[in-house]
């Protein structure tokens, strides 16, 4: 009788003790994760308990979800290394990284990042930004309706976007502002330099790349052997920057082109367009460049060297630079 009464009890226990063993299986990460102004890094990061900071939701959010931004707040600089969107529309969300980089992306070869509607700032100039934007790795970053500021660290730092990957990448910028980011002789808006063996694949449209401290666009092959680097850049200003497109390609490295559609490149300092390199291609079609060297350096409007190439699909308006410079090579006809 004891006996046959133990067996229960014995079959009870062991059902508890598995309940208790797999009772607390380690919290889900969310698709859609939330931040606000007054949130707290310590919440769930749900619509109704939202997180503080990008920083603190991102661990929250699953690979390929997105963090949304619920009011205007100051979200703070975040590393990213996986497929995500930091989404804020309607709101202003600051990204304040004095001293260090407003956002890093470090990701897989095969993740996307989508970033739209933040305000990044690289802060006051006693404690300065390194970069706004600086990627590392990933198989692409979509930029939209953004503000990249501010960013003014020394070399080789001080861009509003960084975009150096290790790999195969693409960069798109779209509707964005890039304005008042790099140093004397250093830094900018843009700079293009993939790492070892990567490539970029770049597309800036609607945007503005002005009154940068030193570049607009600058794409560099130097240390790169990847199956080369194009940007294309269409209805979009690159003014008021010492320099405005700038291609430089070493020898022994890779090949840098750059194409202006219907876009203007005006008022910047020194030159209007830089092609400096064997490999170095620049190609205007309905642009206007006007009002370069304005700030008494006599390279003006379009400038070659190296054997770079700026090639005219002879559409363009190219006035008021000094000196104007020329095309190196005869207009190309349109087919």
């Amino acid at each position: 009788m004891a006996s046959s009464l133990k067996r229960p009890l014995v079959a009870a226990c062991l059902i508890a003790a598995g309940t208790l063993a797999y009772a607390a299986p380690a919290a889900a990460q969310a698709t859609r994760t939330w931040v606000s102004g007054v949130g707290d890094d310590a919440n769930p990061c749900s619509r109704t308990a939202p997180c503080k900071t990008f920083a603190g939701a991102i661990s929250k959010t699953a690979a390929g979800g997105e963090i949304n931004c619920i009011d205007q707040g100051a979200y703070g600089a975040v590393t990213i290394t996986k497929s995500i969107a930091l989404q804020c529309v309607g709101v202003t969300a600051g990204v304040l990284h004095s001293s260090t980089n407003g956002i890093v992306i470090n990701a897989a070869a095969t993740d996307n990042i989508f970033i739209r509607g933040l305000d990044i700032n690289g802060a006051p100039p006693t404690s300065p930004g390194l970069n706004g934007i600086r990627f590392l790795a990933g198989a692409s970053l979509t930029v939209e309706n953004t503000v990249i500021r501010g960013s003014t660290g020394a070399a080789p730092n001080g861009f509003g976007i960084l975009f150096a990957p290790s790999g195969n990448a693409k960069l798109v910028v779209s509707n964005s502002t890039i304005s008042n980011n790099g140093a004397a002789s250093s830094g900018g808006g843009i700079l293009v330099q993939p790492t070892g063996s990567g490539s970029a694949r770049v597309e800036v449209i609607s945007s503005r790349i002005i009154n940068n401290l030193n570049q607009g666009i600058r794409v560099d092959t130097s240390g790169n052997s990847g199956a080369g680097n194009q940007v294309a850049v269409t209805n979009s200003d690159i003014s008021g920057n010492v320099l405005g497109v700038v291609v430089v390609t070493p020898a022994s490295t890779t090949f840098g082109i750059v194409t202006l559609l219907n876009s203007t490149v005006a008022y910047n300092t020194t030159n209007g367009i830089v092609s400096n390199g064997g490999a170095a291609h620049v190609r205007l079609s309905g642009t206007t460049v006007t009002g370069n060297g304005a700030g008494g350096v006599a390279q003006g409007g379009l400038f070659a060297a190296g054997g770079g190439t700026i090639d005219t699909y002879g559409d363009n308006i190219i006035f008021g630079n000094l000196p104007e410079g020329a095309f190196t090579s005869p207009p190309v006809p349109k087919t």
